[in-house]
């Protein structure tokens, strides 16, 4: 695992951008396309805005994957991520992608898994762009997190943290709003993409971050698992940095 620590949000999100960019531009050089997962939530943000406006990538071309969802609000809510994926990224490519498997949680939900979850795995993945949670999950993978499954999608339980993340970034108005179920991609799906981009600013994640560059790979800290695969950068900024211990840090500047 590399790790690199930025100024600041902005940054980040522009370095986490060129990266996962470089992947996106070498498919489409090697087999004329590329499939790419996307994650949401306000880690996003700045990664998204930055790669929207990468130059050099034919997005008609282009494969898109949705990380997870709540299960049963409509893409008009206004926390829902497909709405969020809608607006901050597909409205901003004038010539659209070649295609975008939201997850339409609506929908009967094995019927859903079932025909995403082949599609996501047809074929290999060349970036996953991603994030960790302030309870160090992956997408929706709560601790303790499944590290065996292969189904591509599940529909998991929210734990309280998870919930009370989301209603704190503004996307619901009380606790009692945010869904207690979603679907999200597994975790050994994430980990079967080539490259991992793995976005995660705030000193809200701090903890996170040093729970799962730190301490053992285990199910209760989902995030840690990242450090078992071949390729993942992880871009920090210097509040989600703050709590690594020294020699972590120094780690990090001789990856970069």
């Amino acid at each position: 695992m590399q790790i690199r620590i930025y100024a600041n949000s902005e940054e980040l999100g522009a370095a986490a951008a060129a990266e996962g960019a470089k992947a996106i531009r070498q498919a489409l050089k090697e087999r004329g396309t590329a499939r790419i997962i996307l994650a949401t939530g306000a880690s996003q943000f700045d990664m998204l805005a930055a790669l929207v406006s990468e130059r050099g990538i034919s997005w008609p071309d282009v494969e898109c994957f949705h990380l997870d969802e709540y299960v049963g609000i409509p893409a008009t809510h206004p926390a829902s991520f497909r709405r969020y994926l809608q607006e901050r990224f597909v409205s901003r490519l004038p010539e659209g992608v070649k295609s975008f498997r939201f997850l339409d949680t609506e929908r009967p939900l094995d019927e859903l898994r079932r025909e995403v979850g082949e599609a996501v795995a047809a074929a290999p993945i060349d970036v996953a762009f991603i994030g960790i949670g302030e309870n160090a999950h992956l997408a929706f993978n709560d601790p303790p997190a499944d590290f065996e499954t292969e189904e591509p999608y599940l529909v998991v339980e929210l734990d309280e943290a998870c919930r009370r993340q989301q209603q704190g970034e503004g996307w619901f108005p009380k606790l009692e709003n945010v869904p207690t179920q979603a679907v999200s991609m597994s975790v050994r799906q994430i980990l079967k993409a080539n490259k991992i981009v793995c976005s995660v600013p705030d000193e809200r994640k701090a903890r996170a971050v040093r729970e799962s560059l730190e301490e053992p790979v285990d199910p209760k800290i989902p995030a840690s698992i990242l450090r078992t695969h071949d390729d993942v950068t992880l871009f920090l900024d210097r509040e989600s940095a703050s709590q690594l211990a020294p020699e972590t840090i120094d780690a990090a500047r001789k990856s970069s």
